[in-house]
């Protein structure tokens, strides 16, 4: 890989409730979501893809399906980027699962025998490995909000923060393979040595 295409998933049945979905096959798209997938498509219209990347969950694979239409480009799923284990939280509340996020620090593993953001950090990492090594020359990744967030925010310098940043349905984001190898350092290394970046001071 030389080149990354990187997108969150098009809205899904758990991001339309408000709950949080980690085991596979996951919620579906909706009507909603197909069409920003179908978007996704037509803003990638003009750009080279000779690789789709999802993960085991239903609601990436469709997303990449309907970006990449029309396409004969070889699709291959890698787990390391599935979403993080919720633990307990899995099916409930997303928002419940925020704020105990945002009061426990980095390694300590979501109640129910869930991931903490330090493992899920680790694994993604291993993941983007998975894509680095790949011959293809552009990929397409579409993963999960934490993930997207997770390599943006590396991409850039920037160790995960306890309260995750919003990050858009289905609009892609173009990185260099020098930057995401970088942003791979990055994460693996925090992992080992999880703390999370302070918050802005104002002005």
């Amino acid at each position: 890989m030389n080149r990354l295409l990187l997108a969150r998933h098009a809205a899904a049945g758990s991001n339309r409730d408000g709950t949080t979905s980690c085991t596979p096959p996951g919620a579906t798209l909706t009507a909603e979501g197909v069409e920003q997938a179908r978007r996704l498509s037509e803003l990638l219209a003009g750009e080279e893809v000779s690789l789709g990347v999802a993960t085991r969950l239903v609601r990436t694979q469709e997303t990449l399906e309907h970006a990449l239409a029309g396409r004969s480009v070889p699709r291959i799923v890698v787990p390391e980027l599935d979403e993080i284990d919720f633990g307990g939280f899995d099916g409930g509340s997303l928002a419940e699962y925020r704020a105990w996020a945002a009061s426990h620090p980095p390694d300590e593993r979501a109640p129910g025998g869930g991931e903490s953001r330090a493992e899920a950090a680790a694994r993604f990492a291993g993941g983007l490995r998975v894509a680095l090594e790949r011959p293809e020359p552009v990929v397409l990744l579409v993963g999960h909000a934490l993930f997207v967030r997770y390599v943006l925010d590396a991409a850039e310098g920037l160790v995960p923060a306890p309260v995750m940043t919003p990050v858009d349905h289905a609009t892609p984001y173009r990185l260099a393979v020098e930057t995401v190898e970088a942003a791979t350092r990055l994460l693996s290394h925090w992992s080992r040595e999880p703390r999370f970046r302070d918050p802005p001071t104002d002005p």
